[in-house]
């Protein structure tokens, strides 16, 4: 910890620098670094971070010693200032601002025009002006009343002063605050202050020193204010780091027609175009640009809208524009990155209030980045850690325009990025139907299961009120791209009367909604979007990314449109084909259930052998895709039951097509009943129970490999059993698998290269990972069932509790989205040495949803897998979070 705690700045000198970032916050060491680069600061001094943890050790108590410590950096602010704090005549006014080591824009707490009481208000209007002396009296009173003394704080609809000032604007005819004249303004400063003493009891503070202190001790309750607890936890912003206080020199923006306040980006923040890009307002104060108080002016037209060039700072003030342009050449040589800035204009007289990194855009993160490379700012691993894999994800599918209005009825978990539009309906059945006529439509379901995959296809977008982020419709619909949104609590479904509920709202079948999975909202009507998508930056930023990685990345994919999807976003093969998606097609299922209700092998064979041309027929398709790159198939691992219908009626209609009697499928059906079937006959129990299923789909496999070898594609096959818990289970079925390939290749008289391998998602296969991988060409690890196993908790179920774990603290993060490192993580490891204690060349690789999710990927990297697998939609994010991974390991 740093014996200092006040650091100061000013007249091109400062204690702290940009590197005392974390000590000093953003804003902070940021202020004392355009101090030294001799820009045009106003001069102050900085409270450290390491003081806001003092400060909720003690109680919420700033320490002793501190406020004689801030008040003899005051004196030396007065010095180079000619001004006296709690002067009467010539008052020195100061801003009081947060500032933390990441940038939390908007999240904490600022005051202005601290110092003011009633006698300097009297000396500052002979001074300077009547009208200035008094706004500025009044912008404080709110502010301090608002953020120190909780003025108005129990409701976020009732603001007293704001009240308070359009009643003034009404009795004195005019539309901004900028036109209330000095006396309207000296009336509302007793108005204020007659709020403040109502609401308090007690007057507001005239002594300038308990401003100060007052002010200073709400900027760090601030760090832990519900808005700013709330940011930190989207980005993932550690809760220990502390706020620093910044106290600076007041700049006026409102002292007359010839002083103004403005906010800029280096670059424009939207696409990340190379143009000076800002707004700015004259005789105003900064939270009147950011609060949307006055419509604000461009400083320039070069944005080609229909902007009148005679209203920019540029034409207005060329040569304080030319100045600031200077300075922003400056600060983005200085950081290499596009800075925000925020500057004031005082009696035409140019300061600089802060310079951050500035927020942007995913199309904008990605052309700068790259923009800094050709500009020789940065070098290409620069470029590669500038950009974010949630950038990436964004890039590829619809936004929402972020200027649209919108009425949100409705919030859940963010499953699938992308915003969907489409009329409500609410069976599978009639998505599909009529998105396949060209409809948009959102499935809205309490929850989704496999028969559920047609429907969800044909939907522009899903909705259930249950289930979690790696729930079926989640992880379903992020392999197709598709906008979703899970476990909506707040909406109450009935499917009988085909509406739903929530916050009042009835939203009925065929109404048009709108939703967002990227933030997880519902909103009612259509909401404008914006096109995503990559560009000619994105496309060489990604060619860096393949430069650098080690780690390949494959795909989930189940039929030939997904893995061409797949391999235009990079994708280095198919890590997951999952074979019973293939039977749940109109024209399929059918047969599938036949051989399921089978009352013999003869019965099961005879049924096979409808549904093997159709397998064979998927796998030529999934191979032609894939030519030259790996294709991982995991053979049937779902119980039966998933494929049975549901319901007297619809087993009577699959009667009537077997010419079987309705009560015996009943009979049959519920001695395939089981209490917890996904721990039940599934996977390689199946198929050995079964062995024809698994010698069917072998036979399908190779001879659509043999076909498509011929035809002059470079076919590599990988057969995966599922479900392993013993090498005698794996040894078993690669005896049956190789049998069956030996009378394939018989037959063809051709021969194809394959391997097989097992999906490691039991715990006890990963703790016997030497005696299974004696059997083994590859492990591929399911993450997601291996989460199940390990922590005994059901994905569809954990939603109603995992994020109370999170948020408590009992969890870091949610087991199903961040692989849990400690637990299935060590299990990983385990498996992998173990694996390959015995065969060193074995090939690892994880195929569950956490192959797309860039902490994932990074554990991955650094236990030495081989690949991750994702859904097709992931592989850039992932392509992208394996080459930080490496980058992190050179560093």
């Amino acid at each position: 910890m740093s014996e200092k705690r006040v650091y100061f700045f000013g007249a091109g000198e400062a204690d702290g620098s940009a590197s005392d970032r974390k000590l000093l916050g953003g804003k902070g060491a940021n202020l004392a670094e355009m101090t030294r680069m001799g820009l045009p600061v106003p001069p102050g001094f900085t409270v450290t971070t390491e003081v806001c943890n003092e400060f909720y050790r003690a109680g919420e108590k700033l320490p002793p010693g501190l406020s004689d410590e801030m008040l003899a950096a005051m004196a030396r602010l007065e010095k180079l200032m000619d001004a006296k704090f709690g002067d009467n005549n010539n008052p020195l006014l100061v801003s009081v601002r947060s500032g933390s080591a990441f940038s939390m824009p908007g999240m904490m707490d600022t005051i202005l025009n601290l110092g003011l009481n009633d006698k300097a208000v009297q000396g500052l209007a002979e001074r300077a002006d009547p009208r200035f002396a008094y706004d500025s009296y009044r912008r404080l009173i709110a502010m301090y009343g608002d953020v120190v003394l909780g003025v108005g704080a129990d409701s976020h609809d009732h603001d007293p002063f704001d009240e308070a000032i359009a009643a003034k604007r009404r009795a004195h005819g005019v539309e901004h605050d900028h036109e209330l004249g000095p006396d309207a303004l000296k009336e509302l400063v007793d108005e204020y202050k007659a709020i403040v003493e109502q609401a308090t009891k007690t007057p507001f503070p005239q002594d300038p020193k308990v401003q100060l202190l007052g002010a200073t001790s709400a900027v760090f309750k601030s760090w832990f204010n519900d808005r700013a607890d709330t940011y930190r936890r989207i980005n993932n912003i550690p809760g220990d780091l502390g706020t620093a206080v910044n106290i600076q020199a007041m700049v006026f923006g409102n002292m007359g027609p010839d002083c103004g306040t403005g906010v800029a980006f280096t670059r424009d923040p939207s696409d990340g175009t190379k143009r000076f890009y800002g707004e700015y307002l004259m005789n105003a104060q900064g939270e009147d640009v950011v609060a949307g108080i006055r419509t604000p002016l461009p400083i320039n037209d070069s944005g080609g809208d229909s902007t009148d060039p005679s209203v920019t700072l540029e034409q207005r003030l060329p040569g304080l524009y030319r100045e600031l342009d200077e300075i922003r050449h400056r600060l983005e040589t200085h950081y290499k990155d596009m800075q925000d800035l925020e500057f004031t204009i005082q009696k035409d007289k140019l300061f600089l209030l802060q310079t951050r990194n500035g927020k942007r855009t995913a199309a904008a993160a990605v052309r700068i980045a790259v923009d800094f490379v050709h500009e020789g700012l940065i070098d290409k691993k620069e470029a590669i850690r500038r950009v974010t894999p949630a950038h990436v994800d964004q890039l590829l599918h619809p936004m929402l325009d972020p200027k649209a209005t919108r009425q949100v009825v409705a919030k859940g978990l963010p499953a699938s990025p992308g915003a969907a539009t489409g009329k409500v309906v609410f069976s599978s059945e009639e998505a599909a139907e009529r998105g396949a006529r060209g409809e948009s439509v959102i499935l809205l379901r309490v929850e989704t299961s496999p028969e559920d995959v047609a429907g969800m296809h044909h939907s522009s977008g899903v909705l259930t009120s249950r289930g979690g982020m790696t729930s079926h419709a989640a992880v379903v619909a992020r392999g197709m791209g598709k906008p979703c949104v899970v476990g909506c609590a707040e909406l109450t479904v009935n499917y009988e009367l085909q509406q739903a509920e929530s916050r009042g709202q009835i939203i009925k079948a065929d109404e048009t909604i709108t939703i967002d999975g990227a933030s997880g909202e519902v909103m009612m009507g259509e909401v404008a979007t914006v096109q995503a998508g990559g560009s000619v930056q994105f496309d060489e930023l990604m060619g860096w990314v393949d430069e650098v990685r080690r780690l390949k990345v494959r795909t989930n994919a189940d039929t030939p449109n997904d893995a061409a999807t797949a391999r235009k976003f990079g994708a280095e093969g198919i890590g997951l084909c999952r074979t019973e998606h293939m039977f749940f097609e109109a024209s399929r299922i059918t047969a599938m259930r036949e051989m399921i209700m089978a009352e013999s092998e003869v019965g099961r064979r005879a049924a096979l052998s409808k549904l093997a041309p159709m397998q064979r027929s998927d796998f030529e398709g999934i191979f032609k895709a894939m030519d030259g790159l790996p294709v991982t198939i995991r053979l049937l691992d779902p119980p039966l039951h998933e494929f049975l219908p549901h319901g007297d009626s619809e087993m009577e209609a699959l009667a009537a097509v077997l010419s079987r009697d309705p009560d015996a499928l009943k009979a049959k059906a519920a001695q395939l009943h089981e209490f917890n079937p996904m721990l039940g006959l599934r996977g390689c129990r199946l198929g050995i129970k079964h062995p024809e299923i698994y010698e069917m789909q072998t036979r399908a496999i190779l001879e659509a490999a043999v076909i498509v070898q011929q035809a002059g594609v470079h076919v590599l096959p990988e057969i995966m059993v599922p479900l392993v818990s013993t090498w005698e289970e794996l040894a078993k079925a690669r005896e049956l698998i190789e049998r069956t390939a030996e009378r394939v290749f018989e037959e063809q008289q051709k021969r194809v290269e394959f391997q097989i391998g097992t999906m490691i998602e039991i715990p006890r296969a990963a703790l016997t990972a030497d005696e299974i991988a004696a059997h083994a060409d590859f492990f591929s690890f399911g993450t997601n069932d291996l989460t199940q196993m390990t922590f005994g908790i059901s994905r569809d179920d954990a939603g109603s509790f995992l994020s109370d774990y999170v948020e408590t603290g009992i969890l870091p993060s949610e087991p199903f989205e961040t692989i849990d490192i400690k637990g299935v993580g060590f299990l990983v490891n385990w498996a992998r040495e173990r694996g390959r204690s015995v065969k060193p060349r074995l090939k690892v690789g994880i195929c569950g949803e956490h192959g797309g999710e860039p902490n994932s990927v990074d554990f991955c990297h650094r236990v030495g897998l081989d690949y991750v697998s994702c859904s097709p939609f992931r592989v850039p994010v992932a392509r992208l979070a394996a080459a930080q991974a490496s980058l992190r390991e050179e560093d």
